[in-house]
């Protein structure tokens, strides 16, 4: 019998397993460079035979190479189908009061801590940077295109922060973020202009503070 492929991206965790570390969390996080809504993390625990994975986890990559629709698919199946999944968010308000980068790190600190309710984590992969912790920890530059535990908590998270715009846009029409995702694209940016910034948008990022329109917030 042909032996199943193993998913591409298993370089990290292969290695973790094989030096006797089990329970591996991939942290990622995304909408740190958006001018509106949360920035959302999510933390993964692939299961446990990561040679041995097929399927859909073949498709698992990073999120932003992804068709929305790809990555909703994905999201469901690594929700389902991972021994463990938490997602974390934080809002604009909290981002314009401690900063973006300590925002960063400390919402994946949020989504660990929910993971650690379930588990004892070993080892953990991170995407570019490393967090408060004890459990021993990689930045991985480019880890989302790098590391599956990576590339799952990307999708996840992505997956969670868009339903959140879509739903935001549905009392603020005006700034389009079902389309943009609170993005600084020149739709938004013009919407911006035209009647300033809302309770959503993040006051301290350098193109709403300039904003001249009056707030709505």
């Amino acid at each position: 019998m042909d032996q199943v492929a193993s998913p591409p991206l298993l370089a990290y965790e292969i290695g973790l397993r094989e030096a006797g570390y089990h329970t591996i969390v991939g942290l990622d996080e995304v909408g740190r460079g958006a001018l509106a809504g949360p920035i959302v993390a999510a933390a993964v625990v692939l299961p446990p035979d990561v040679s041995n994975l097929s399927g859909l986890w073949n498709d698992v990559c990073d999120s932003k190479t992804l068709t929305p629709r790809k990555r909703e698919q994905l999201a469901r199946h690594i929700e389902e189908h991972a021994c463990h999944v938490a997602v974390a968010s934080l809002d604009a308000p909290v981002i314009d009061r401690i900063g973006i980068g300590p925002a960063n790190r400390r919402v994946m600190e949020l989504a660990l801590e929910q993971i650690e309710v379930e588990c004892r984590p070993d080892f953990l992969l991170l995407d570019a940077i490393t967090i408060e912790s004890e459990h021993p920890q990689i930045g991985i530059i480019d880890g989302d295109a790098r590391s599956l535990s990576i590339a799952a908590a990307s999708i996840v998270a992505k997956v969670h922060r868009d339903t959140i715009m879509q739903e935001l846009s549905i009392d603020w029409p005006h700034y389009c973020w079902d389309r943009n995702k609170g993005y600084g694209v020149a739709q938004h940016l013009a919407a911006i202009r035209s009647v300033g910034p809302c309770v959503h948008h993040r006051k301290s990022f350098r193109p709403v503070s300039e904003c001249r329109a009056v707030s709505r917030a």
